[in-house]
């Protein structure tokens, strides 16, 4: 039985610089892009949201939802210099632990034979030792089961934490919203909506083959999280999957020639240059184009392919861009699947535990 623990820092770009900055305490407080240049928000803290604001809106909005919303452009250098501390944190607990962003990481305190052996304990600590040296709080969730540990760091934000012990995992699953579940988004919340499938009781309640059937390869898995089985273990190594480079524009562009050229000038070259280290061992799976319309809305087209392929790349780009029907675009994005490392891969082909923070 594993004792896993998922470790989520609240709001944490903006919790650094209001730490930084106390006059900012009070006041609704986003880090992000200027609103006269097409920005997006990073995160915002928690009396911003109370207005509507969250992360990902565009600073145009935002400001519009909250007029005393002060943004702040980023400073990812002290970001990860905090980071940095934290993995520091992490690692005297344990020595497995699986970074997911920043601010955000799985550990493995099976064997940590701190406070008797209490991952309840084990969290409160780690959580207290963050505010101690860094005067930032975090969130924590704690159970034998990855996936509930991390919907667990959820419950009781900002600076708490929440425990499913193993003999209460069937209770807390059969009143659990799919929509908390990773990999169920607005789209497929909405497709189980319609199977009468809102809920882990829902799901409990049908057979494994409707689920296939309807939704795939995921229809299985989630069969599985609503059973209560996830067999993941807490990764210490990580695989790279996919590079992709994108860019927003100033002004939305409803012209095809002029986004083929950035998409050539701009975006494939630096696509190329950002692969280089992974292409030395790897190859190229699928390529692929995002575009964002100016109403937000988005696509994506990808296709099997193993070459930066320019013929391609453009008939993807006018398929993806005719789906807006006449929309202007306001983000441009090109990407690559890496293809799975073979046996013979090599430690390069890895991404250490740390490399992301």
């Amino acid at each position: 039985m594993r004792k896993i623990i998922h470790i989520d820092m609240d709001a944490f770009f903006v919790s650094v610089e209001i730490r930084d900055n106390p006059t900012l305490a009070d006041k609704p407080v986003a880090v992000g892009g200027s609103s006269t240049e097409r920005g997006v928000l990073s995160t915002c803290n928690y009396i911003a949201r109370k207005f509507g604001v969250h992360s990902a809106m565009s600073t145009s909005v935002a400001m519009r939802k909250c007029p005393d919303l002060v943004i702040i452009n980023g400073r990812m250098d002290v970001y990860k210099s905090v980071s940095d501390h934290l993995r520091h944190i992490f690692a005297r607990y344990t020595h497995i632990i699986e970074p997911l962003s920043l601010d955000e990481a799985y550990l493995d305190v099976t064997n940590c034979e701190l406070f008797g052996g209490s991952a309840t304990l084990i969290a409160e600590d780690i959580r207290r030792t963050i505010f101690d040296e860094l005067k930032l709080t975090a969130s924590a969730g704690i159970s034998s089961l990855k996936f509930l540990a991390k919907i667990a760091s959820d419950e009781n934000k900002p600076n708490g934490q929440f425990v499913i012990t193993p003999d209460k995992i069937n209770e807390f699953i059969y009143s659990l919203r799919l929509n908390k579940i990773s990999g169920v988004g607005k789209v497929t919340f909405e497709k189980l909506k319609t199977f009468n499938l809102e809920f882990g009781r829902d799901v409990q309640a049908v057979d494994q083959s409707v689920l296939i059937e309807n939704f795939g390869k995921f229809g299985q898995t989630l069969y599985q999280r609503c059973a209560g089985i996830d067999d993941r273990e807490v990764q210490t190594t990580r695989i790279r999957k996919s590079v992709g480079v994108e860019r927003t524009f100033n002004d939305d562009i409803d012209s095809n020639e002029a986004l083929e050229n950035i998409m050539f000038d701009k975006l494939i070259p630096e696509l190329k240059r950002r692969s280089e280290k992974y292409l030395q061992t790897r190859k190229i799976a699928t390529i692929g184009v995002k575009v964002k319309f100016a109403d937000f809305h988005q696509t994506t087209k990808d296709y099997s392919h193993t070459s930066f392929d320019k013929d391609i790349f453009s008939q993807l780009l006018s398929e993806a861009v005719e789906r807006g029907g006449g929309k202007k675009v306001r983000l441009l994005g090109v990407h690559i699947a890496l293809s799975d490392i073979d046996s013979c891969g090599s430690q390069n082909e890895m991404e250490q535990s740390f490399f992301s923070f």
